[in-house]
Order: structure tokens, then sequence, then C-alpha cells
């Protein structure tokens, strides 16, 4: 069984992408880790050829800035990525530049690709989410949240990377049939030095939105607002080893009350009748 990982960056250096964490969390799985670096603003490349694992084949882009509508320059990027992963490959795991594998799941992985290997009714696996906010001690607890995705892919050329490449789908447009496996992808984008996650906010917008939009809707100010969340809970896990070293080099407080709970409308519904009513599903669990 022969496993590639593959993921996309540019601008890490500048909106302080966990990336280097990201592919060293997933690499110890993988016996190819294809790397898409974008034309940039910043060292990236630099910050990724020093991982320097034999491992890495990195493959250079140039994003197409003018694919704003719903993120679309994300799955073209990812694409990318992902048609250069070698032709005997059996797996794909597929890790953004804010996600990380904590190591206690490897098994768990390992296994379940070995187990559906040559079932091919599997299109990929499913993993669950812990989303981080604030601070590396809180993870979002309200229905908001995402909590499942897909993130390892049979090496079938018809699936594709969908909308803004959160998850994939295959020709000519349909779900990908999956097995949910019990491992979570820990999620860190909205943990960073509130003046850069202000910068990655506008940044990231943008691939989204015409520059108008952004400037009426994301606010010019120095520093990301935090306190601007409905519900949060304590993390009282462990993190992967690999964020060892950014979490102690963190240099902000963020203290959130968890017993604070901004529910909307829709989601006090939500939680009265038990289900996550209109809940977004990019996949069918088989």
């Amino acid at each position: 069984m022969k496993i590639a990982g593959f993921t996309i960056v540019r601008n890490a250096v500048k909106y302080d992408y966990p990336i280097v964490e990201a592919i060293t969390s997933v690499l110890p799985l993988c016996d190819e880790f294809i790397v898409a670096v974008g034309s940039g603003e910043d060292n990236t490349l630099d910050l990724i050829q020093a991982i320097n694992s034999p491992k890495i084949i990195i493959i250079h882009t140039i994003w197409d800035d003018t694919l704003r509508e719903g993120g679309r320059v994300l799955a073209v990027e990812t694409d990318k990525a992902f048609q250069a992963v070698s032709p005997d490959v059996d797996w794909c795991f597929y890790i953004q530049a804010d996600e990380v594998v904590h190591e206690k799941y490897y098994d768990t992985i390992r296994q379940a690709m070995a187990k559906y290997k040559d079932d091919m009714a599997v299109d990929g696996l499913l993993f669950h989410y812990t989303h981080f906010y604030g601070s590396y001690d809180y993870v979002g607890e309200s229905w908001n949240w995402y909590r499942r995705e897909i993130r390892i892919v049979r090496n079938k050329k018809s699936i594709f990377s969908y909308r803004d490449a959160q998850g994939f789908r295959k020709e000519p447009n349909k779900k990908l049939s999956v097995k949910l496996i019990d491992a979570y992808i820990y999620h860190y984008g909205w943990v960073r030095d509130p003046r850069a996650m202000q910068h990655k906010q506008r940044a990231f917008s943008s691939l989204y939105h015409d520059d108008k939009w952004v400037d009426e809707h994301v606010a010019k100010a120095a520093e990301f607002d935090y306190s601007q969340i409905d519900s949060l809970a304590l993390f009282l896990d462990t993190h992967p080893s690999v964020m060892a070293k950014r979490i102690n080099e963190k240099n902000w407080r963020f203290d959130f009350d968890v017993s604070k709970k901004n529910y909307s409308l829709k989601e006090r519904i939500k939680r009265l009748v038990g289900f996550r009513i209109g809940e977004y599903k990019n996949y069918k669990i088989v």
C-alpha cells in the first residue's frame, strides 16, 4: 500500500499558517508528499524546503486571482497537487495549511486505509473535526462549525476538489462514498496573533469576493476581535506533538467565559430537537 500526501500553500509566512506542522503531522503516514507552492510575497518556498524530507515533492504554481467566486482558486490549486501524485499510489491524504493530525490517530488511519484498500465501493475516508478558536485552549462548541470532512481519497483522477477545496467529488459531479473513521483533524485556522489574524481575514476574503465587498464587510482594524463568538469550550486533551513549539511561542492572550452561550435562534431550535437540520454533507457514508 502506497500513500501520498498533498497540499497547497501560498504566503504562509505572511499570514502565519502552520504549514510546516500540517505537513510534518501527515508525513509519517506517507511515501511521498506533494506540496503545490504558489508564487507569493514571502519565503514560503524556503519554509517548505527547510523541512528537508526526501518524501517531499514541490511543484510551483501561479494562482489565478481572478477566480474569486466561492473560493474557486483554492480548488483549482488543490487539483494541481492531486494530479501530481504518482500513478502507483493507492490513497491520497489531503491536508490544508491550517490543519494538523495528532499522532495518536496514526494507527487508526493506517488500519482504515489497509481495510478499505481493495473495497472499490469506498472512495475515501471521512474525519471528525476539532476547531480551535482564539487560542490553543478553546474549541468551537456551537453547531455552526462543520464537524466532518473527507481528507483521504483514492488515487483516481476522476475525483476532484469541490467548490473552495473543503471537500471532494467525482465526475460528473457525484458525492464520494466514504467511511467515517475514529480520527480527528485539528483545525487551527482561527488561532494566531490577532494582528496576523486580521491580515489573514482580509486576504482570505479576497479569494471569495471582489475588493468592494471586502472593504464593506471586513473591518479595517489593526487586530481581529476574537470576542465575537457565540460559544466555546475548554480543550482538555493534548495537542499534536508537532504543535509544541508553536504553542510555546504564543505571544498573545485570549480568555473566554465558557458559560456564555449566545446561540442563534436557529441553533437553539436545532439543539431543542436534537438534530442538525440542514447540515452540509458533501459525502455519502457507506
